[in-house]
């Protein structure tokens, strides 16, 4: 039986069992974070390092001669220096598909409270605006019927075609786009055919070179007014500063990110400076994922992962 090691297990959150880890492991020595440093004295004797996002670089994998296998508690691999460990002959496997309920519920919520310019109206009762109303009701920002509205998606995964099912279920007509990239290999509609008449854009797909801000200011330029820009996948897919503007100009309806470049955000960035001002703006703090049985799913698919690799080993 192997021996493992959870560099950071805070990331799963609280009350969380790691049960079905422990019953593929002859010992399991949980941290609830780690640096790098860290990481390096705390796997010396590890068969398997399970990590969520802590950073194993080639420096690191070379001093663990004992590993054999890292699991990564999430769909990004950006963190393992997947070479080197290819070099060192150490497995890397990780879990995807664990948050589709999760995340795509949070971002039809996104949808649904842009659409209804939530941001802009919960603003004006708070500050009085319906208390001193002469009329009953509040109607300065003109809301989004979703019925019969186009529905852009980026991204055809699992979780892409839920968010489309859902969209669905509210008269949306959904297409998918072909893979930014790749258009002249795929039969669906390159994005920049569908951009005109998009009234909503969801992105679900990976940060790569070819998506590095996929929605930028030319692409901003060509698209209606009120359009309403949904961010659930990696920051950088869109150019966050580009869209801001178009948002404070009139260009953009509504905006709403889960991610953004750099996370946490501890140098700031111009969408929570932004958080301030009467724009249909929502920034959440990359935590679409995190009902509690899509952290729990984390683990279960981690355990199916340790004993798939025993079993071939």
């Amino acid at each position: 039986m192997p021996h493992a090691v959870i560099l950071d297990a805070q990331s799963l959150g609280p009350e969380i069992n790691l049960g079905a880890i422990e019953e593929t492991v002859s010992n399991l020595e949980v941290f609830e974070q780690s640096t790098t440093q860290q990481a390096r004295e705390r796997l010396a004797n590890a068969d398997i390092a399970i990590v969520n996002k802590v950073v194993l670089d080639a420096e690191t994998l070379q001093q663990l001669p004992k590993l054999r296998l890292i699991c990564v508690l999430a769909t990004g691999l950006n963190n393992i220096d997947l070479e080197s460990a290819k070099e060192h002959n150490i497995e890397v496997k990780n879990v995807a598909a664990y948050g589709t309920a999760s995340v795509s519920q949070h971002t039809l919520m996104l949808i649904l409270a842009l659409a209804n310019r939530l941001p802009r109206y919960q603003r004006d009762v708070a500050a009085g605006e319906w208390q001193r109303s002469a009329f009953f009701c509040l109607q300065d920002y003109p809301t989004l019927q979703l019925s019969g509205k186009q529905l852009v998606m980026v991204g055809q995964g699992e979780l892409g075609t839920e968010v489309a099912r859902l969209a669905e279920a509210f008269g949306m007509q959904v297409t998918f786009a072909a893979r930014p990239g790749n258009e002249e290999n795929d039969k669906r509609p390159a994005l920049d055919d569908l951009l005109p008449d998009a009234d909503v854009i969801s992105l679900h797909c990976p940060l790569s070179e070819a998506t590095k801000h996929l929605i930028n200011r030319q692409r901003l330029a060509c698209a209606k007014n009120s359009l309403l820009l949904i961010n659930c996948a990696r920051g950088g897919v869109i150019d966050e500063v580009a869209a801001l503007e178009a948002l404070r100009s009139g260009k953009l309806g509504g905006l709403g990110v889960d991610v953004l470049p750099a996370e946490p955000p501890r140098d700031g960035h111009p969408l929570l400076d932004a958080l301030g001002e009467p724009l249909n703006l929502i920034v959440t703090p990359h935590n679409a994922w995190i009902t509690p049985e899509a952290r729990q799913n984390i683990v279960s698919l981690t355990a199916n992962n340790i004993l798939e690799w025993k079993s071939v080993k």
